[in-house]
C-alpha cells in the first residue's frame, strides 16, 4: 500500500507520517518512509539545490522534482511496494501539481504529466491532506524560510486552492484533514482512515494476506 502525506508547508505532514508509521510497525507491518524531494542520496542533493540553491527558474524547479520522484520511485518506493510493504510518503505528485502547476502557473496537468511519466504511472493508494489556512504559515515556521516557503502569501494561498481541488476531484484517494486540530488528535484521525483502508485491501500485521 502506498500511502502519501500532501499540504501546504508547515502543516505538519512529517510529524503525521512519522506517527503512522510508528503505529503500523507497533502492530507488526513493514513501513517504509520517504521524502519528495530527498529519500535517496541523489534526491538530497537535487533537495539543497531546490530549497537552498539560490535562484531557479520554475520550468528547471518542476524538472528537478520530476527527476528527484523517477529516482525515488525507482529505487525505494516500488521495490518496497514489490515486496509488500507500506509505504509512507511525505509528498508525492499532488506536490508538484499544486506547487509548480498552480503555484508557478505552469498548468497543472502538464506537470503532472512530467511526473507521471517519470513515476511510470505509480499513484497512491490513499492521499492524507492536512489542509492549513496559509495565513498560519508564519505561525508554523517561525521566521526560518527556505526558498519555496518565502515564496509569498498569494502563492500558498494558489498552492492550498489547488489541494482543495484536488480532493474534491478523488474524494475515494484523499483524505483531508483540518490541520489545526492538536497532534493527536489528528494522528488518531488518519489512523483510523488507514485502518480502514488496509481491512479493506484485507492487510494483517507481517505485510501479509488474510
Amino acid at each position: 500500500m502506498f500511502i502519501t502525506f500532501e499540504g501546504g508547508d508547515g502543516s505538519g505532514k512529517t510529524t503525521q507520517m512519522q506517527l503512522l508509521a510508528e503505529w503500523l510497525r507497533g502492530r507488526g507491518f513493514d513501513v517504509v518512509t520517504t521524502r519528495d524531494p530527498g529519500g535517496t542520496e541523489l534526491g538530497r542533493h537535487i533537495r539543497k539545490l531546490l530549497l537552498h540553491g539560490g535562484d531557479v527558474s520554475p520550468r528547471a524547479e518542476a524538472l528537478l522534482y520530476a527527476a528527484d520522484r523517477a529516482h525515488n520511485v525507482a529505487t525505494v518506493v516500488r521495490p518496497a511496494l514489490d515486496r509488500g510493504a507500506i509505504v509512507l510518503a511525505d509528498r508525492y505528485i499532488d506536490s508538484s501539481a499544486a506547487y509548480q502547476g498552480a503555484g508557478r502557473t505552469l498548468g497543472e496537468d502538464e506537470v503532472r504529466g512530467l511526473s507521471l511519466w517519470g513515476t511510470e504511472g505509480l499513484m497512491p493508494d490513499l492521499t492524507v491532506f492536512l489542509d492549513l489556512p496559509a495565513e498560519a504559515l508564519a505561525s508554523r515556521l517561525g521566521g526560518s524560510f527556505d526558498r519555496i516557503e518565502a515564496a509569498g502569501a498569494r502563492f500558498h494561498e494558489d498552492v492550498r486552492r489547488a489541494y482543495l481541488r484536488f480532493a474534491a476531484a478523488e474524494p475515494e484517494r484523499w483524505f483531508t484533514v483540518d490541520a489545526t486540530e492538536p497532534r493527536e488528535r489528528i494522528a488518531e484521525t488518519v489512523r483510523a482512515r488507514v485502518a480502514e483502508a488496509l481491512e479493506a485491501e484485507g492487510r494483517r500485521p507481517g505485510g501479509g494476506e488474510p
